[in-house]
């Protein structure tokens, strides 16, 4: 009885054990109210980081024309430019809020319409270069790991961090040079750049082979340039798996030692490769601006590039307000994915 009776005080002044682990929806509740906070932060920096550029937009872009201030003055109060600042980023937000991202400086239509415009070939280069760098950069890295310090681990950890290195514009003209120019009796076997040829219809069966070929040496530029991003993290993932105990354990059951890999160690150690697939292709909104630039693709990245020129308000803001919430969304989808994966990191 005494014993029973001390069982049962200790029961009850013993603290309750806390969980291991939140639940999901707690976990999920707080990433997706730091992604807010991370957004409204954004659309602050947003207004007042290109406000801060150099140059005047209305004597850039009269270009000699504007040859009164009365003119400059019209100027201003149509683009909303001769408002106080405070009053200019209410307005800002407003709009954005409603979708209205704007009037270009540069070409007198909204901006929203540009960046629709501009998307859709910034998602096919960057999009289609991404997948084939995760799916080819997954494969050298368990390959790699699971024979570490062999000679396909060697060359294709050298390979990877080499092409990894180079700048991506400097691979995209050499590249332009050797398959594009042709070099000695190599002849050029495709465009210089372009998204397609000009009398070429996109729609067609025709059309859509003539854009691969126009978009060959893009794609393989970003590819090679990011094999290295995906293929590090897998090596190193599956490495660290690789000496756990449930793989001794699985051998010792006799599994062979492709099976031991393929249904145990690869898939705990897709856990960070996932995280950097899903936060890469936010990316994927922002495009590749040095490659769009050096290949004429008509993407976001380039539509960035010519909008510093003027400077452009409206589309720097548009274009960085749409890649930064699309990585800030990856970001978010990434966290959810990894806490779904791996209850883990919901403590």
């Amino acid at each position: 009885m005494t014993l029973v009776a001390g069982a049962d005080l200790v029961q009850e002044g013993a603290a309750p054990r806390r969980p291991r682990g939140g639940g999901f929806g707690r976990y999920a509740l707080g990433k997706v109210l730091g992604s807010l906070g991370s957004l409204v932060f954004l659309l602050v920096v947003n207004f007042f980081l290109f406000r801060v550029l150099p140059g005047d937009p209305a004597r850039t872009l009269g270009r000699g024309r504007f040859t009164t201030e009365e003119q400059l003055e019209a100027f201003n109060r149509n683009y909303g430019l001769d408002q106080p600042l405070g009053e200019q980023f209410l307005t800002y937000l407003r709009n954005t809020l409603s979708g209205d991202l704007g009037v270009s400086l540069r070409y007198r239509v909204p901006v929203s319409d540009l960046i629709v415009d501009r998307l859709g070939p910034t998602l096919l280069l960057v999009g289609t270069s991404t997948l084939l760098a995760a799916l080819i950069g997954i494969w050298l890295g368990i390959r790699g790991a699971w024979r570490r310090g062999g000679a396909f681990d060697r060359f294709s950890t050298s390979a990877s961090l080499t092409l990894y290195s180079m700048p991506e514009w400097w691979l995209g003209l050499l590249l332009i040079a050797v398959l594009a120019v042709g070099i000695g009796p190599l002849p050029g076997l495709f465009p210089t750049g372009g998204l397609h040829s000009v009398d070429a219809d996109p729609w067609s069966v025709a059309g859509v082979l003539d854009t691969a070929r126009h978009l060959a040496l893009p794609v393989l530029t970003l590819t090679l340039a990011y094999l290295a991003d995906y293929a590090l993290v897998m090596r190193s993932s599956l490495l660290d798996e690789m000496g756990e105990d449930y793989l001794t354990t699985a051998r010792a059951k006799g599994l062979r030692d492709v099976a031991v890999r393929n249904r145990h160690a690869v898939p705990n150690a897709l856990l960070p490769t996932t995280t950097v697939v899903a936060l890469n292709f936010g990316f994927v909104v922002a495009g590749a601006i040095t490659v769009e630039t050096v290949f004429s693709i008509p993407g976001l990245g380039l539509l960035a590039t010519e909008a510093l020129s003027v400077p452009d308000y409206w589309v720097l803001q548009g274009t960085f307000l749409v890649a930064s919430a699309a990585v800030i969304l990856a970001n978010l989808a990434a966290n959810l994915v990894y806490g779904l994966l791996d209850p883990r990191v919901r403590a």
